[in-house]
């Protein structure tokens, strides 16, 4: 006689799911272990010293993001910092990049927005872990564009936890790193993208994502000089096509602009 008491979960249905939407749903568990571990192995820091900016070059940024949330941006832009380089001085809107002060900034005042108060300094200690988490799910996208998605969810995992990266966005190490490792990251991805379509859409994206590197580090050196050795090698290989021309025009105007 067959026993009426069935489990929980197949009174729930779930195992009547597809094959297809249980291997999405491990992949979203996957992504999401692989983003909390990111996050959470960041925040020994806090955990040990409080939510503090430690290192010099981190408070200065934290200090210029200050400014900029509590002046505006045309202030910050145009502000000569006299407690910086004494007794010389510093024009902060043209030696510094932007981006990740202007991220912070940006974070801060959505999330007064929607009445959520929180002091710029606990945004400034937590933004690296928050786009390391970030990062993760752009290296998966990343690695499965260029083999699979098994692939994937291992390169996912490794980010979220190789030591050179962590020590460069630990909580509370406000620099440039913190987000530029994801930028760049993310206009890779774009770029894949933008060759294996030919698309102008996901071209402009990857414009936008380069931009936005340029404005946070000053590594983004490497992006511009790695995409046209992209384009010769395939050019040398015989594997130019019309995709990859429309692709790296759109890119190289947008980068023009």
């Amino acid at each position: 006689m067959i026993s009426t008491k069935l489990p929980f979960l197949a009174r729930l249905g779930i195992y009547r799911i597809s094959s297809e939407k249980q291997e999405t749903m491990l992949k979203l568990l996957a992504l999401s272990t692989a983003a909390i571990l990111s996050f959470s192995t960041r925040l020994f820091a806090v955990l040990r010293f409080e939510s503090v900016i430690h290192e010099f070059d981190p408070y200065f940024n934290f200090r210029t993001t200050k400014y900029l949330t509590a002046e505006g941006f045309y202030s910050f832009h145009n502000w000569f910092d006299d407690r910086a380089w004494y007794p010389l001085g510093r024009i902060i809107g043209g030696t510094i990049y932007p981006g990740l002060m202007m991220t912070s900034a940006f974070l801060y005042h959505v999330m007064h927005l929607v009445n959520i108060t929180i002091d710029i300094r606990h945004v400034c200690v937590f933004l690296a872990p928050l786009f390391s988490s970030l990062t993760v799910l752009v290296t998966y996208h990343l690695t499965k564009e260029l083999k699979d998605a098994s692939a994937g969810l291992v390169a996912a995992a490794m980010i979220a936890i190789v030591p050179g990266y962590i020590s460069r966005s630990v909580a509370g190490s406000y620099d440039n790193e913190g987000i530029a490792i994801f930028c760049m990251l993310l206009t890779y991805a774009l770029w894949i993208k933008s060759v294996k379509t030919g698309s102008v859409f996901w071209s402009t994206l990857c414009s936008i994502a380069y931009f936005y590197m340029v404005s946070s580090w000053g590594g983004y050196v490497f992006l511009i000089n790695l995409i046209p050795m992209h384009i010769l090698a395939l050019m040398i290989t015989g594997r130019f096509s019309h995709r990859i021309y429309v692709a790296y025009c759109s890119v190289r105007w947008g980068l023009s602009r």
